[in-house]
């Protein structure tokens, strides 16, 4: 098969497949409920690999049966079909994943020009049909997902290598995500890991007691924890992208899995596993934005550089064209756009200017005389967004587009969010991961670690000289970074590694308004230093998270991890009712009961 049919076939497939269901739900005459008819869309979402052909495939009027009961996908076009299936399934909540955890959160808002849906999203208003409620979507991708688990032929071999191991990992792997995301938006829910093929199994399956996140959590650590190290699928190039990146990484994940359950010394070894990987080890980017002076700092248009982007591992691809199948809405949400006469639905919020506003910018200047740490003004530039850390405004720009009157069909206003890709949701990016290792080592007992990962970034010299010999020992190979992959600084002297802090803030290794939290007095042992700092580190990471993951739908599930494993909702509760800069005390209170966090089933 040619690399440039991968790009439109699943799209295809969808399109057949609906008009193929449309047939089958007209035969259909009995009534079922509507929790039924959920698991019932997901049932009858079938596999590319039940058709033989393309002719077939192809054929909305197709004679095949409508169950191929024990077929076995043991070609690798089915495997291909069926897996670029699945992608094509996560493009339908693509979108969604990223506005769950975005328009929930704290650091955006809606606009009086967002649709009705988002704004009930927002407000966390549940009542009435909602587009961004719809459960079936993802018990489609898991149904098809079971389906391929149950029919690949692992067994096969081809020169001495299993053939479709690869994609049976990949398949877990996104079965496992798909889960996580329903239990993430809506509490408990059916786990269902055989495939639904009628009915009356789709009736059986509603039947069975709900999984909380933890259980679903559990369950999946145990489910991948054996296919670790399978390599994933390679398609070579598909659309102008490496498809490997298609596939979401298993060890990550694992990592996720684990800080959710509460795992957290496990979650710090897949992470780090991950990270250092001998193979291929993943180092953070120094591509910083800065000012590029020390002694003056521009304050006028945009003084800053910005030298970069972080690197995205893993994704879903999203088609140009709706002819090719599911086209991301996110640019016409967030940004101004042609095709939304500039009216963007989402925007920053005040609370996120004020997070971002509160970092103390610093530069480290260095002569031959002395070091000076120069620390930027707090007022005096000709935009207040300059003020603190600049990844708010290197992400977020809203400018006037000229005089316009109030009958004009054009907005007055042109917002620029950058961080949005119309050919990719990204779902794994390299500096979070670091993010969510320092989370998951600070919760095993390192805070000293933890928080090196915010200040100085993870080094041979910085390991030896930031952390005490009491926390190296018990940490042991969790913080381990090969000394000739991860060093301070390159071969010509020159600082490579940089705390993930620095990203935004400057030289945040000179930062003396940036340290790790000591208590006032000393404490009666060493632990309960540690036990003291762990909660305060905890808060500077989730900080952090904020300013480096800024509208990419991770804030409302990472208040909301932190909020649960405290057993204290007005974490989550405080800084949402507080996101347009004044207390809602109505929201604040309808957030204490974890109970309305979440989208109601059907």
């Amino acid at each position: 098969m040619k690399n440039e049919e991968f790009a439109t076939v699943s799209a295809v497939l969808q399109n057949k497949l609906s008009i193929m269901n449309n047939q089958r739900d007209n035969k259909r005459k009995r009534r079922v409920s509507t929790a039924v008819k959920c698991l019932l869309a997901a049932a009858f979402m079938l596999p590319a690999s039940f058709f033989t052909s393309c002719s077939d495939m192809l054929e909305p009027g197709s004679d095949l049966v409508e169950f191929a009961e024990n077929n076995t996908l043991n070609h690798a076009t089915d495997s291909v079909y069926s897996v670029m299936g699945i992608i094509n399934g996560l493009q339908t909540i693509a979108d969604r994943t990223v506005l769950l955890g975005s328009a929930r959160g704290d650091l955006m808002t809606t606009t009086g020009d967002a649709s009705t849906d988002l704004k009930k999203l927002a407000a966390f208003n549940f009542t009435g049909d909602n587009k961004y409620n719809e459960v079936s979507d993802y018990y489609a991708i898991i149904n098809n997902c079971n389906y391929f688990i149950a029919h690949i032929d692992t067994a096969m071999q081809r020169r001495g290598r299993t053939l479709f191991m690869p994609e049976y990992a990949a398949v877990k792997s996104y079965r496992a995500w798909t889960y996580l995301q329903l239990a993430l938006n809506y509490g408990e829910v059916p786990l269902v890991l055989q495939p639904l093929m009628t009915e009356k199994e789709a009736l059986e399956a509603m039947k069975q007691p709900r999984k909380g996140i933890k259980e679903i959590c559990e369950t999946f650590i145990a489910d991948l924890t054996p296919y670790v190290g399978i390599n994933l699928p390679d398609y070579k190039n598909v659309n102008g992208s490496n498809s490997q990146d298609f596939f979401i990484p298993m060890r990550p994940l694992l990592g996720d899995l684990c800080l959710w359950a509460g795992r957290y010394q496990e979650a710090a070894y897949w992470y780090h596993d991950f990270l250092t990987d001998k193979r291929e080890p993943i180092i953070m980017s120094n591509q910083r934005i800065t000012w590029p002076t020390s002694s003056e700092f521009v304050r006028t248009n945009d003084g800053y550089s910005a030298t970069g982007t972080q690197e995205v591992l893993s994704y879903i691809p999203m088609e140009v064209r709706v002819f090719d199948g599911t086209v991301s809405d996110l640019p016409n949400i967030y940004n101004s756009t042609t095709e939304n006469y500039n009216f963007f639905q989402l925007t920053a919020s005040k609370a996120l200017a004020r997070i971002s506003a509160a970092q103390i910018y610093c530069f480290e200047e260095k002569t031959a005389i002395k070091t000076d740490t120069i620390y930027a003004p707090r007022s005096g530039f000709s935009n207040d967004s300059y003020v603190g850390d600049l990844r708010y405004v290197s992400n977020f720009r809203l400018r006037s587009s000229g005089t316009k009157n109030e009958f004009s069909e054009v907005n007055s206003y042109v917002q620029t969010i950058s961080k949005i890709n119309e050919q990719r949701v990204p779902l794994y990016r390299v500096t979070m991961l670091y993010l969510r290792y320092a989370e998951a080592l600070n919760r095993a007992g390192y805070p000293q670690s933890a928080f090196a990962v915010l200040k100085y970034g993870m080094c041979d010299e910085v390991i030896k000289n930031r952390i005490d010999s009491v926390e190296r020992s018990q940490a042991g190979d969790l913080i381990y970074f090969d000394p000739s992959i991860y060093r301070l600084n390159n071969d010509n002297g020159r600082q490579i590694t940089f705390g993930v802090h620095s990203l935004g803030s400057g030289d945040s290794h000179v930062n003396a308004y940036y340290t790790l939290p000591q208590p006032a007095t000393e404490l009666a042992s060493r632990q309960d230093t540690v036990n003291y700092q762990i909660p305060l580190v905890e808060d500077m990471i989730v900080t952090e998270m904020a300013l480096e993951g800024m509208f990419e739908g991770n804030r409302f599930y990472d208040l909301m991890r932190v909020a649960l494993r405290r057993n204290n909702p007005a974490y989550l509760a405080e800084p949402i009712s507080l996101r347009d800069g004044e207390a809602n005390a109505t929201l604040r209170q309808q957030l204490l009961d974890p109970k309305n966090w979440y989208l109601p089933l059907p």
